[in-house]
């Protein structure tokens, strides 16, 4: 057992927290699950099959952007927005090698 409960969380960790804090909420998850392969959706597509308010889906799109999850490019007045997905991979890929060496 290590006993440094104090200790700082690794810069590594900071970054892949910020995912995981992002994909700990149902509305986020709901959202993420919303694209398929390599689509791009913009903000009132998504608001279309949700439950959640604009203003709301604008808030949880800019969290999971914020975060890395989502990729983002403004085209005339529309953002779309799009998975990120070789992001994500790093991410977990990192985690998953952090527990084989470590844990």
């Amino acid at each position: 057992m290590n006993t440094d409960y104090s200790r700082a969380i690794p810069e590594a960790w900071q970054h892949m927290s910020r995912v995981f804090t992002a994909l700990g909420d149902e509305h986020r998850q709901r959202i993420l699950l919303t694209f398929e392969r390599g689509e791009r959706l913009n903000v009132s597509q998504i608001v279309a099959v949700s439950t959640l308010s604009r203003p709301a889906v604008s808030h949880h799109l800019k969290i999971l952007r914020e975060a890395g999850v989502l990729g983002s490019e403004k085209v005339g007045k529309e953002v779309f927005f799009w998975v990120n997905k070789p992001f994500l991979a790093e991410t977990f890929d990192n985690t998953r090698a952090y527990l084989e060496e470590h844990l």
